[in-house]
């Protein structure tokens, strides 16, 4: 049996390789006659019934107003309740014909199984669900306390998004319609103490299992269900833009980045353009898939090239001491 398996090791990866390369050329045509398929048969969400968590901020909130602009009735939830109302107001000045504001904890399984029910008990249907509620953790893995701060995290990100798929599952699949998960660039390029990030959406552990549960589920619904996985990378939000962080990646003004990033607005409205799609991905910028393709094909050098950023990072950070005012600051930057 050892002898067959070292032959297969032999064997496999050349002709995997040309089997790969003989593929390809028909599989890229298929992926564009279905592109253009999509682009031109999107969907109209004009009376539909969409439930958006984490809506009250950040990435939830554009994509509230982008599903507003095209007409559809919305059920938002987020655990800040302060911060729904303006919310559900502009939601219906942009042209919602009805929106609903539900406060929970999506990290509670009684609480997405009340959302759930709510928005079908009001609307009478479900049609999209978005999950997009996630929290940040600003610390470095090593300096982590306390063990419960790690396992909140993996209970919004990641559970909260379990939680309420299962609850909204028997209403999607009589509408045949759409699961939105927004994940982080950092699901499929995790990078040291990614824990410690500007990234609106920067456990790469609780994404990554969040990219890995949606994928099985796309492949056990078929086509009775959508489900669009949205990989953010660099995006300008509220937190982005008051954590004074000094990354190896910022310059002296914790505003202007080297590395480009995108603003909330444009995510957002990409993210419901492409759920309406039926896209199974989405990676917004685009060009941040490149980083993946390095990722599985070189993954020696991107861990070397990562170890030698952070390093980098390190020494910057030795030599310019982070404001403790800023720090202050950082344990109520969490976005749910």
């Amino acid at each position: 049996m050892d002898l067959v398996h070292n032959l297969f090791s032999l064997l496999f990866p050349p002709l995997n390789t040309i089997l790969l390369l003989c593929v390809l050329p028909l599989y890229l045509i298929i992926k564009l006659i279905d592109s253009l398929r999509r682009h031109f048969h999107s969907e109209n969400v004009a009376g539909k019934v969409v439930i958006v968590t984490g809506a009250a901020s950040g990435i939830g909130e554009i994509i509230t107003y982008e599903y507003a602009k095209r007409r559809a009735c919305l059920a938002l939830v987020d655990i800040k309740e302060d911060c729904l109302k303006p919310v559900v107001d502009k939601a219906r000045a942009l042209g919602s014909p009805d929106v609903i504001a539900i406060v929970a904890d999506v990290s509670k399984l009684e609480d997405c199984e009340r959302f759930v029910n709510e928005a079908v008990q009001h609307f009478g249907k479900l049609d999209h669900l978005v999950n997009n509620a996630g929290m940040a953790l600003e610390e470095d893995f090593g300096y982590v306390n306390k063990i419960s701060a790690l396992r909140r995290l993996m209970d919004v990100n990641f559970w909260g998004a379990v939680y309420g798929t299962q609850f909204a599952l028997p209403h999607l699949r009589k509408s045949k319609g759409k699961i939105i998960a927004v994940a982080s660039c950092l699901g499929w390029y995790p990078i040291p103490k990614s824990s410690f990030c500007y990234d609106p959406h920067p456990t790469s552990a609780s994404k990554a299992a969040l990219i890995s549960f949606c994928e099985s589920l796309r492949s056990e619904f078929g086509g009775e269900i959508g489900v669009t996985i949205v990989i953010p990378g660099n995006i300008r939000t509220d937190m982005t833009q008051k954590v004074t962080i000094h990354l190896i990646i910022l310059e002296k003004s914790n505003k202007n980045f080297i590395i480009p990033s995108v603003s909330r607005q444009a995510c957002g409205k990409a993210i419901v353009s492409s759920g309406c799609r039926g896209d199974n991905y989405l990676v917004v910028p685009s060009w941040v898939s490149f980083l993946f393709l390095w990722r599985f094909w070189y993954p020696e050098i991107a861990d070397l090239v990562n170890r030698w950023a952070f390093v980098l990072r390190d020494n910057y950070n030795n030599k310019s001491k982070l404001n403790p005012s800023s720090v202050n600051q950082i344990d109520d930057l969490k976005s749910n």
